[in-house]
């Protein structure tokens, strides 16, 4: 909360809705008012990290630059054992065509690949700005196991929900009630580590 009694404004690096949806939930607890960096018009950045963290803090401080608020960025994505880490940071842009057409190529990529070859986890780091130049954002990684399925299972969530199998839940991450997925997945384990961090600053 701000001294004034106002809700902190964050913008979020990103134009996904889904993700903004999560995250919203996730960090309600604080008093945030998450937004689009689409709000502000801030533009697409290249991702030319080498890692979730360096994509999470190239993001985050161009959406503080070009917002002038404090800024979280969330770079996420799925790696695959079998392919060597794959898709990694590129999960996003896997196909180059969106959610379908990732999954789909996924799918493509693991075909005749026994179960047991097919162990999975989504990655997650957040990164918090105070400000464009903040010389000690923070940062916060969590991970999520589970395995691709055989085709996709559930319509809730987003992009790999569909293929990735939860085995302490049985289910895909698609079929998930969303307060559940809000608790257990990758963005949730880091939010809760970001949720820590912050209340002790």
């Amino acid at each position: 909360m701000s001294a004034d009694g106002q809700r902190q404004l964050v913008v979020l690096a990103s134009g996904n809705a889904g993700k903004l949806r999560e995250l919203a939930g996730i960090l309600q607890p604080l008093a945030f008012q998450l937004v689009s960096q689409s709000e502000f018009k801030v533009p697409e950045v290249a991702e030319t990290g080498l890692s979730f963290v360096e994509n999470a803090i190239i993001k985050a401080r161009a959406a503080a630059a070009h917002s002038g608020h404090p800024a979280l960025a969330d770079d996420s994505g799925l790696e695959v054992d079998y392919l060597n880490g794959e898709p990694g940071i590129h999960s996003a842009r896997y196909s180059g065509q969106g959610d379908a057409a990732n999954n789909a190529r996924l799918l493509a990529a693991l075909d005749g690949v026994p179960e047991a070859q097919r162990s999975a986890r989504f990655q997650c780091a957040l990164v918090y700005m105070r400000h464009a130049r903040d010389p000690m954002p923070l940062v916060c990684q969590a991970s999520w196991e589970g395995r691709i399925l055989l085709a996709p299972r559930g319509d809730r969530g987003f992009g790999y929900d569909p293929l990735f199998y939860v085995p302490e839940q049985q289910c895909s991450s698609a079929e998930l009630e969303p307060g559940l997925k809000n608790r257990i997945s990758h963005r949730a384990r880091a939010s809760a580590l970001l949720l820590e961090a912050l209340r002790a600053r």
